[in-house]
């Protein structure tokens, strides 16, 4: 029973640092581009990011930045009235053609580098 308590407090600390852990939308911009520098995302025709290889932090990268561009692809739908899917598909097209040579794109739901 004694061992209860400081087990419980050190359980208790560490759920309590976990979030810490998490990058935020800066932390994840910054390290965007060395991320797909590096191969480990991609554009993606949907307008969002993918993942082409695992590793580090891209996990996170990617889903902090793609939450960024969903809420910013609603806001633009709404305001002009328009579906999401069509904005995700514009945004997708810009982004596909704006990635630079050597950075990995999805075509056809495979991953090349352009």
């Amino acid at each position: 029973m004694n061992l209860i308590k400081p087990f419980a407090g050190l359980l208790l600390l560490f759920s309590l640092s976990l979030p810490a852990h998490a990058l935020s939308l800066n932390e994840a911009m910054s390290a965007l581009g060395d991320a797909k520098a590096s191969g480990q995302l991609g554009e993606m025709p949907n307008g969002y990011l993918g993942v082409v290889k695992s590793g580090g932090q891209a996990e996170e990268i990617a889903k902090q930045i793609n939450a960024a561009r969903r809420a910013e692809y609603q806001k633009l739908a709404q305001q002009n009235g328009i579906q999401l899917s069509d904005v995700e598909t514009i945004a997708g097209q810009k982004a596909l053609d704006k990635t630079p040579p050597g950075q990995y794109i999805q075509l056809q739901g495979q991953w090349r580098r352009k």
